[in-house]
């Protein structure tokens, strides 16, 4: 049967489905869209670092190759060069590893130890502490590297005079910058002095989220302070004391100032160097960028591995609880 012409057109069906799904793409996709700024702004400032690093390392770049603008592919020498010999093994990477492990452990202690005596204080006591505590982390790392320096200086020096007051030192004094041990002692007070107040604040926003309550039914059965610190406190905290034990991890193992700046090492001392260093002064001093690059690869990965495990380790604590 034949239909008219001016009969109109059926209109086509629409998926009752299909609208909600394009609303429900374009809700996902508008954050993304705003982060889009930032993202590009973090990819030029990081992402592009890193990978020009990662080039230069499989590559000879020194002052020739800058001059003429040619580097040379060598593949892996450069690392064969940073992990071949004992210098690595024996004096760089201990340095770098004891030195951090010794600092995060000190800076979380401390951190931890002022954010319960911020709990127990007033607010005006309080106020005066918490204010104290970030004129040390204000402080730029160059300021109160100098004044490490000035506290320990071999001829002047507060501790030096006071030693040889007390008669615990001998009136020709001691350089405390040339020996490996006592170096790293002061660089470790100057890490410490400088990052626990982060830490401490941090702990202490996260201490007044513990329910008050379980700490009075630990009182009334018969626990002390330290018992329900443990047994509350800590396991309650674990995410916070993740979240700063990481961050001070990676701050300290990349830590640069607070060692180049002291006496020693800017290179006339190899004893003391970390990784850090030794990367800036094979880069900058020697004109081996493609050596430092390589040792600022080294850094990055032996981060993210320690980062990696303890993260893993958080959460299979958690799993088993």
């Amino acid at each position: 049967m034949a239909t008219s012409l001016d009969e109109p057109a059926a209109p086509a069906r629409v998926d009752p489905a299909a609208r909600p799904r394009r609303v429900r793409r374009s809700r996902a996709a508008r954050p993304w869209l705003l982060l889009a700024g930032p993202l590009l702004v973090i990819a030029g400032l990081l992402l592009y670092p890193i990978v020009r690093v990662t080039v230069l390392s499989f590559q000879r770049y020194g002052l020739k190759e800058v001059i003429s603008g040619k580097p040379e592919f060598i593949g892996l020498d450069n690392y064969r060069e940073a992990l071949s010999g004992d210098y690595l093994w024996k004096t760089v990477l201990p340095n770098t590893v004891v030195f951090a492990a010794v600092a995060v452990a000190g800076t979380v202690v401390l951190g931890t130890l002022v954010a319960l005596l911020l709990q127990h204080l007033g607010p005006r006591l309080r106020a005066l502490v918490i204010g104290s505590a970030l004129v040390a982390w204000a402080l730029p790392a160059v300021t109160g590297t100098y004044v490490w320096v000035w506290i320990f200086d071999p001829d002047s020096g507060i501790v030096r005079r006071t030693l040889i007051a007390l008669g615990m030192l001998d009136p020709e004094g001691f350089n405390w910058f040339t020996d490996r041990l006592s170096f790293y002692a002061i660089a470790v007070l100057n890490v410490i002095h400088h990052g626990y107040p982060f830490i401490a604040i941090t702990i202490f926003a996260g201490l007044s989220t513990v329910p008050e309550e379980l700490h009075e039914a630990a009182k009334l059965d018969g626990a002390n302070a330290w018992r329900r610190f443990w047994s509350i406190t800590v396991p309650l905290m674990r995410p916070v004391f993740a979240v700063v034990t990481i961050l001070s991890t990676i701050w300290d193992f990349k830590v640069f100032a607070q060692i180049y700046l002291m006496p020693g090492g800017d290179g006339s001392n190899p004893d003391v160097f970390n990784l850090g260093v030794w990367s800036y002064v094979s880069s900058i001093n020697q004109n081996k960028y493609g050596l430092g690059s390589a040792i600022a690869v080294l850094l990055t990965l032996v981060l993210l591995v320690i980062t990696m495990i303890y993260v893993r380790a958080l959460f299979r604590e958690d799993e088993l609880q």
